[in-house]
């Protein structure tokens, strides 16, 4: 069975698509820790960030990096945090999180909550 990934990336699942290419793909988290909060996947589906080839790896990351610096230049963030958890989804995935403070990638506090309209301005300061 296809990961929530998976399936976002195929379409059949909404997603606020940052940026794709035939590797990658990135959207916004919509339970997101700080505004711009954007989830970076592998296409292939792999559930452990490190079972991924060093091809794949290091092209998630430069793909990450892109978007990170873009982020970095349009939201009002002195940094791009990247995280790896990934234990709530089968999916290899990084988590790029816009921050002031440390505070900002607690992920154990309260989810900020977007209109689909604060979305779609948040899409369209970041998107590639």
């Amino acid at each position: 069975m296809a990961s929530i990934f998976t399936k976002i990336m195929n379409g059949e699942i909404p997603s606020y698509k940052v940026e794709e290419n035939q590797d990658y793909y990135a959207f916004l988290d919509i339970f997101p820790v700080s505004k711009g909060h954007t989830l970076v996947v592998p296409r292939l589906e792999v559930d452990y960030i490190f079972d991924l080839d060093d091809q794949q790896y290091i092209g998630l990351m430069l793909f990450a990096k892109k978007i990170a610096i873009r982020m970095k230049e349009k939201l009002d963030c002195k940094r791009v945090a990247i995280v790896v958890m990934g234990l709530e989804v089968p999916h290899a995935h990084i988590h790029l999180v816009p921050m002031n403070f440390e505070g900002d990638v607690n992920f154990n506090k309260d989810k900020l909550k977007f209109s689909k309209d604060e979305f779609m301005d948040i899409l369209d300061m970041i998107a590639i």
